[in-house]
């Protein structure tokens, strides 16, 4: 708590320039305090407050955690990988479900989503003071509460037991937060995400103001969240409005991209598929000073095969550390999909024609994922460490997840299978494949094709109940790990509780 719930992030917003904060920023709080008692004076450093905030989108900590690289380890469609067993032990323990309060992803995403919390109150808390345009101090309070909304959403899904923090904590509040329930933490969001869509702006400007969040936005994840809590006409409304026609351009501009491949290419950012996007960046010049302060896309240098040596005719992958490598069920699964060679970088068939070797890494089933496996193409020559700047973004909502969520809240819900199957159908047909029924069995199926790597498996299989199953030979156990331990930082001089599946009484 005191490390990462209030520690004074705007020291690093006005001292570091909007970059994400290394540990030795976080425990400037004296000198912080002085500063953030003296910022937010006017539009500009509102606006640069509101930066700060949308920065941690795209956090990625020291030890390379990111919440996709966690999500993905931890689910049936990737190993950790990497070098060897002991390599990023956080993530191996979390693909391994050995996991336990000492051991795991706990503290790099406890700390990325309450730091985005932190930002949000501070900014929300100085809004009503700052003499700008009444509409564009409205706007900055609904996209600050929708922020406020999307890293309690993460949290709530990763740990259950959370404190509800609505104000920036001071002197003694920092010792005497206590967790609120899962059902105050879901009213709460809804609550953030409800406001915000009076103040939100349909559509925004791609060449202005891509990045930041619109009306669209606010009502897929308002969607997601109540599809999370199965009210499921509710879900199901929400995501309704986002998706339009399935096939169509919907009200928001959003529309299924015509070539599947072309969502993973790097120059095709903000294009008529995204809901909300995460930022990357080849011009911060990140190097391995700071990690975690680079703007770069860490994930592109990860996924890479090892020791990769392309021939004539093989693509210009970067040798990269052989992180998430793809199982072979997954592998099996979209054989003769045509999604496969757009996902999966097959290295059996590479080596089998001669194009291309790579050196196996730990866990290694010869595939990689192609959606973010760096490039030469993409290789930074300018200062900084190229490996921490590929400018990938990357999506954490996008329009065939939201129709394959309205689809689901529609069967599961008991609602128009009509409507479910022509949004399945659509996902299916971008592809040129034929329609099929919509049952829960084909969406579910459909989900783990058209958004593997994306970060969404591990989420889906806890929702849907299915993750004992898909992860016991993993060793995942019902009723334990669905949820993370709270860190154990967090518990020390504070009023939080363990939770119950790793030894805790909440």
């Amino acid at each position: 708590m005191k490390k990462y719930i209030y520690t004074s992030i705007i020291a690093c917003l006005v001292l570091f320039g909007l970059q994400a904060c290394s540990d030795s920023f976080l425990e400037l709080k004296p000198k912080g305090t002085d500063l953030e008692d003296n910022y937010y004076r006017n539009r500009q450093e509102a606006y640069n407050g509101l930066v700060a905030v949308y920065d941690v989108l795209g956090y990625q900590s020291p030890s390379y955690i990111t919440k996709v690289l966690a999500t993905s380890a931890a689910s049936d469609d990737h190993y950790a990988g990497g070098g060897g067993s002991s390599d990023i032990p956080n993530i191996q323990a979390w693909s391994s479900y050995d996991l336990d309060a000492a051991v795991g992803p706990q503290e790099d995403l406890w700390r990325r989503n309450f730091m985005g919390i932190n930002r949000a109150n501070i900014l929300l808390s100085k809004l009503p003071d700052i003499s700008m345009d009444e509409n564009e101090k409205a706007r900055f309070e609904a996209e600050a509460r929708f922020l406020r909304a999307y890293f309690y959403f993460d949290l709530i899904r990763y740990f259950r037991n959370i404190p509800l923090i609505d104000h920036p904590l001071q002197g003694n509040e920092l010792y005497e937060v206590v967790q609120a329930s899962p059902q105050e933490i879901y009213a709460f969001i809804e609550s953030d995400l409800t406001a915000s869509l009076a103040n939100l702006p349909t559509k925004v400007a791609a060449g202005t103001e891509a990045g930041r969040v619109s009306e669209g936005t606010a009502k897929a994840l308002l969607g997601k969240v109540y599809l999370q809590q199965e009210k499921f006409s509710e879900a199901a409304a929400q995501l309704a409005d986002v998706n339009g026609e399935p096939g169509g351009t919907s009200q928001y501009g959003y529309r299924l991209l015509d070539d599947f491949s072309d969502l993973f290419a790097v120059d095709n950012k903000f294009n008529s598929e995204s809901i909300l996007e995460l930022s990357f960046t080849n011009t911060s010049v990140g190097d391995w000073g700071c990690i975690d302060c680079t703007e770069g896309n860490v994930l592109n240098i990860m996924v890479g095969p090892r020791g990769y040596s392309a021939g004539p005719g093989a693509p210009d992958y970067v040798s990269g550390w052989s992180f998430l490598p793809i199982t072979e069920d997954l592998a099996e699964l979209m054989k003769g999909d045509p999604r496969y060679p757009y996902t999966i970088i097959d290295m059996h068939q590479l080596e089998a024609e001669g194009k291309a070797s790579y050196t196996p890494g730990y866990m290694d089933t010869g595939y990689f994922l192609e959606k973010f496996a760096g490039r030469e193409s993409d290789r930074w020559t300018g200062a900084g460490s190229f490996e921490l700047n590929f400018p990938q973004n990357m999506y954490d909502i996008r329009l065939a997840d939201t129709y394959l969520l309205e689809a689901e809240a529609i069967v599961r819900g008991g609602g128009n299978t009509a409507r479910a199957a022509a949004l399945l159908n659509a996902v299916r047909a971008r592809v040129g494949l034929g329609a099929v029924a919509a049952t829960l069995d084909n969406i579910k199926r459909e989900r783990r094709i058209e958004l593997a790597g994306e970060g969404h498996r591990w989420f889906d299989l806890v929702r849907w109940g299915d993750a004992a199953a898909a992860l016991g030979d993993r060793g995942f156990v019902a009723g334990k790990h669905e949820v993370l331990p709270i860190p154990l930082l967090e518990l020390d001089n504070t009023q939080l509780e363990q939770n119950k599946e790793y030894g805790g009484t909440k």
